[in-house]
């Protein structure tokens, strides 16, 4: 599955109540969801790691679709022969 069809199929299922929720409200979902990733990495609960990792990229989605932002055209920046988003050391 390409980066575009996740998006569109959580925004096919969530959008309408997502939209409605607002975007302040639906980043403190996602902050919430990276929390509870970082607490599974500590505690190296790897099946718990792997469910909350789908739930941050969901809820990633999430705040792209109600900010109009294409994430596949976004992550375009790593692809190149001279990706733009890393930064030197």
């Amino acid at each position: 599955m390409h980066i575009r069809e996740f998006q569109e199929l959580i925004s096919t299922k969530y959008e309408k109540r997502d939209r409605e929720r607002g975007i302040s409200r639906t980043f403190m979902w996602f902050i919430e969801e990276v929390g509870e990733l970082s607490t599974a990495l500590v505690s190296g609960d790897k099946e718990n790691a792997r469910e909350e990792f789908a739930d941050v990229l969901a809820w990633l989605c999430t705040l792209a679709n109600i900010t109009d932002v294409d994430l596949e055209k976004a992550c375009e920046k790593y692809t190149g022969d001279d990706p733009k988003g890393f930064k030197p050391k």
